[in-house]
């Protein structure tokens, strides 16, 4: 009388059980993770993580390092630059230190993100920017408190400056 349809298909092929890398919590892994299946966080991991799925971080989950991934729902605390190049969601628990790059953000209340946050088709695919790059010295004149030895420094980003009775006056 009625013919109940399975549809329990979750890759391409039938013969294929899905796959889900799992860290359970009280586990500890030290070093770069590369997987093209879902991965599940719920212990700590230190170092780059990066895969062609989705990123689950519990609210017990930890990542320590840089991320790059398909798609990611976090709960828990990431610390690193986070490239997602489908949909993020961080949920109420979630605290990202760090800049994140995604085609789609949700963020429910509560989440908290500490960093820069670029958003769109390009973001996500945006280069890789090295965090340990040094940034060019500024040079600076002797200052000099007397006003009539009025001396001038420059500054990189904001332009010529005048230094008088020891401060910086922007010129």
């Amino acid at each position: 009388m009625f013919k109940k349809e399975e549809n329990n298909t979750v890759s391409a092929s039938k013969n294929q059980t899905p796959s889900l890398t799992m860290i359970s919590e009280g586990t500890s892994i030290n070093g770069t993770i590369n997987t093209k299946n879902d991965i599940r966080i719920a212990g700590k991991t230190d170092g780059e993580l990066n895969t062609e799925g989705k990123l689950i971080v519990t609210s017990t989950g930890v990542v320590e390092g840089n991320i790059n991934v398909k798609d990611a729902d976090i709960a828990g605390k990431i610390d690193g630059e986070l490239r997602v190049s489908n949909k993020l969601t961080l949920r109420q628990s979630a605290v990202v230190e760090g800049d994140i790059y995604t085609k789609t953000l949700i963020v429910e209340e509560g989440a908290e993100m500490v960093g820069a946050c670029r958003m769109g088709a390009e973001a996500a695919k945006a280069p890789t920017v090295a965090k340990d790059t040094k940034q060019p010295e500024k040079s600076t004149a002797p200052i000099s408190g007397n006003k009539d030895d009025r001396q001038k420094t420059s500054s990189d980003d904001q332009g010529k400056k005048t230094a008088q009775n020891g401060k910086y006056i922007k010129a």
